[in-house]
């Protein structure tokens, strides 16, 4: 008899094995989806993950329900990667599943309540609800959950449920559906009798008294020659006719309708590749490093500046790629990048390039997934969650700001870093993986220095232009002097009028959406906080409310002080809608608009506000971390940074890094076309060394203070780290578990065990929070066996009564 492994959707900690009936014993592969039964009732669509002969010593297996596909949805290769992304970052496989497949290749069943006519009709014993349900059930035979509900005019069913079951009245039946449907579109074709031009003469004499029918026709003889098919869609609307008026067509045999199905996402095939640019000199040489270093090693870093040119080297690669029938994944930190890069790669390739992230829909996602699997996409472009896709060839992995945090995962798990995932993914398929950036992690750039990955650098600019020039800005002395206006120092004033006047565009920086971080009372000092979350409330003018930026909740604004009754509540400090309304009033004829995570939430917005900018119909953009990521716009000669103490001022060891990454990237936006391009960054505090480091673009001074000061306090890349969270609705009863914790884990972890101790921000969504940080030396043996003893202990505590509903969150090389 066979048994198969099978990944169910779920945080099992381990997978459930299941007896494999006979008859499917010979199409059943490893890769496909089939449903089971957990439990009692409850059925799933779980991924096979391993065949074989050998029964459970422990449970009596259950059969296999049904064998969802005929072909596997994911390869070998992908259930190696999730077994790996499940034990480096201490999760189930079930959680690496749901974060991989498309919710529409996830089946869970729904529940359907059926009639039971043994019981007959006389429904006199049931009480007013049971009575209208079963009523119900009586006339359909059938209802959801949802339909209940709804009869019953209240959420909280599920007690009369239970009670109609009890009397027998009703059975519960659990039924598996298959959500993704494909997409299908009518299309119009001409009888072929009619094909005959000379016999389409007498036709038009035939239809001469009805003037909207031959409109039809003469539209669709139009259509037919200039794009070959015909959409039914298309065609009504060219002609102004009706559906009325199109069947007449079809019933007099001269049309028919043919139902087709098509791509939600067009675009697929092998590329066709036109490069129609000429690398530099610099480039070249670069270009051929990089395939050197390739040769030799399987990651290289290429470090090069803000505007050299490193896309046009990923362009050149991706061909050289493409032509050998590779396919090549492009990774992006955010979804905001992909617009402008999509564009720029199409230019390249057609309409042969893949994009995949979180925007787009769930069936959409399932054809995408489809298509990588089948290698009809060679070129994927997309944000971290398309590592996850079912390659079948890969070739080259590029990591683009490969700096960027955005690559790792938080939340929910597995919560992975997709360079390091990037890294062990290619090496399945013995692929390359380039790694860009103007400003690399310390750890990526030690790697490199170190030997482990090739280094290729590009220190110029592409066509000889000059780094920007950077001026600092002392905020406090002109606050003093009272030369303010706003939150704008007269110099940065002064350069927005001089990019205005030339016809130039100005990109000014601030990392704090809203229109205020907190509110607070001059009389008291009171501070309106969140009710579920230790943090102050974000003032949002736009809408007039308060927000929560860690759970979501919004509060109607106070128009007096909580705790002194006073009207003196007043906005301190200030986020993108402040400057926003401040640019309004300083620079009334200029062209204003906000890229925050606030202003582009719809599916499209990213990509029409950059194309807005790209064709110089915004004079002003004011934004966060999104205006920072390689975005590139020919005509900003001018970006300012409000307030630079604010990235300097964070409590993380890697507080200074990514302030000099924010600052570099921002500053790498001003003067990529045309003449050199001015920085205004505006701090208090002038001399704090990184802004030094950043007025002379001085990676490797910034990266030799950095690491000196890493290797003295054991921080990575020295050492990797693994921070454990616990949460739970008691205070008291989170902190004793992490004292517990820690006291079982110090003995075997000894000085690298830091905590426990209440985090920064140390109660979200009513959760309160307590957190240990463990150091682990860079050696993988000890990494896993500390790995395995830490999940012993977390095993051990929920068997505790008193800390079972404690919630515990591994994070591994956490950032």
């Amino acid at each position: 008899m066979k048994f198969a492994d099978v990944i169910l959707p779920l945080a099992l900690p381990k997978n459930y094995t299941y007896s494999v009936p006979p008859h499917m014993e010979e199409s059943l592969k490893v890769g496909s989806r089939v449903a089971v039964q957990l439990g009692k009732q409850k059925k799933y669509a779980g991924i096979v993950k391993a065949i074989h002969e050998q029964a459970p010593a422990d449970y009596r297996t259950k059969p296999l329900l049904d064998m969802l596909d005929k072909d596997p949805v994911v390869y070998p290769t992908q259930l190696s990667f999730w077994q790996w992304l499940s034990a480096y970052y201490m999760c189930s496989e079930g959680e690496v599943l749901n974060a991989a497949l498309p919710a529409h290749l996830k089946l869970s069943s729904e529940t359907l309540l059926l009639f039971n006519d043994a019981y007959g009709d006389d429904f006199s014993a049931l009480d007013d609800d049971e009575y209208l349900v079963a009523e119900a059930l009586h006339i359909r035979k059938e209802l959801r959950i949802d339909e209940v509900q709804l009869i019953l005019d209240k959420s909280d069913v599920y007690s009369t449920i239970k009670k109609l079951i009890e009397k027998k009245v009703l059975l519960v039946y659990e039924e598996l559906k298959e959500v993704y449907k494909e997409k299908k579109e009518n299309y119009v074709q001409l009888h072929a009798q009619y094909e005959d031009e000379e016999l389409l003469a007498p036709l038009f004499n035939e239809l001469a008294r009805a003037p909207k029918q031959m409109e039809l026709l003469l539209a669709y003889l139009h259509l037919v020659k200039t794009q070959g098919s015909v959409l039914q869609s298309e065609l009504l609307k060219k002609s102004g006719a009706t559906a009325a008026q199109l069947k007449g067509l079809v019933e007099k045999n001269i049309v028919w309708i043919e139902q087709r199905v098509v791509d939600r996402v067009p675009g697929n095939g092998k590329a066709e590749v036109q490069i129609d640019f000429v690398l530099s000199p610099a480039q070249e040489k670069a270009l051929a490093e990089v395939r050197d270093s390739f040769a030799a090693r399987p990651v290289t870093l290429l470090h090069g500046v803000t505007s050299s040119g490193k896309t046009q080297l990923y362009v050149k690669l991706i061909e050289e790629y493409v032509a050998n029938g590779k396919q090549v994944l492009y990774l992006l930190p955010e979804i905001a990048l992909t617009a402008q890069i999509i564009r720029r790669l199409q230019k390249h390739f057609g309409n042969k390039i893949g994009i995949y992230h979180s925007r787009f829909n769930n069936n959409e996602r399932v054809e995408i997934w489809n298509k990588v699997k089948t290698g009809e996409l060679q070129i994927l472009l997309g944000a971290r969650s398309s590592l996850l896709l079912p390659f079948r060839d890969l070739g080259m992995i590029i990591l683009d700001e490969e700096h960027d945090t955005s690559y790792k995962q938080q939340d929910p798990a597995p919560r992975y870093h997709a360079r390091d995932a990037a890294i062990y993914y290619a090496g399945l398929f013995g692929a390359k993986v380039l790694l860009g950036s103007a400003t690399p992690s310390l750890e990526s750039y030690f790697n490199a220095q170190q030997g482990k990955y090739g280094l290729v650098e590009l220190s110029e600019r592409f066509g000889g232009l000059e780094m920007p020039e950077i001026e600092i800005v002392d905020v406090k002395k002109e606050r003093a002097e009272k030369n303010m206006q706003e939150n704008f120092t007269p110099q940065l004033n002064a350069a927005i009028h001089s990019s205005m006047a030339a016809h130039k565009q100005v990109i000014l920086f601030q990392n704090r959406r809203g229109y205020a971080p907190f509110l607070m009372c001059t009389t008291c000092g009171w501070i309106p906080n969140c009710k579920n979350c230790d943090v102050s409330l974000t003032y949002h003018r736009n809408q007039d409310k308060l927000h929560c930026h860690y759970c979501g909740t919004r509060y109607p604004y106070p128009q007096t002080c909580a705790a002194c009754g006073s009207q003196t509540l007043i906005p301190k400090s200030f986020g993108t809608e402040k400057i926003e309304d401040d640019l309004q009033q300083l620079f009334p004829k200029a062209r204003i608009a906000r890229m925050d995570m606030d202003a582009v939430r719809n599916k499209d917005s990213h990509n029409k506000m950059i194309q807005l900018l790209e064709q110089r119909d915004i004079d002003i953009l004011v934004g966060t971390q999104m205006v920072v990521k390689g975005l590139d716009f020919d005509n900003v000669n001018l970006v300012g940074i409000l307030s630079a103490d604010s990235l300097l001022s964070f409590p993380d060891f890697r507080v200074n890094e990514r302030a000099f990454q924010l600052m570099e990237q921002v500053s790498g936006r001003a003067g990529r076309k045309h003449g050199k391009g001015k920085v205004v960054i505006q701090a208090s505090n002038t001399r704090h060394p990184i802004l030094h480091y950043v007025t002379t673009h001085d990676y490797k001074a910034m990266y030799a203070s950095e690491i000196a000061e890493r290797e003295r306090f054991g921080y990575p890349p020295f050492y990797r780290l693994l921070k454990i969270t616990l949460k739970h609705k008691n205070q008291q009863t989170v902190e004793q578990a992490a004292q517990v914790l820690g006291n079982w884990l110090r003995p075997h972890i000894g000085p690298r065990l830091v905590g426990p101790a209440v985090p920064l921000v140390g109660r979200v969504r009513n959760n309160y929070l307590q957190e240990m940080l463990i150091k682990l030396p860079r050696d993988t043996k000890v990494i896993a066996s500390t790995k395995r003893l830490i999940q012993e202990h977390f095993i051990k505590l929920l068997a505790e009564k008193q800390f079972r509903s404690v919630f515990i969150v591994p994070d591994v090389d956490c950032i």
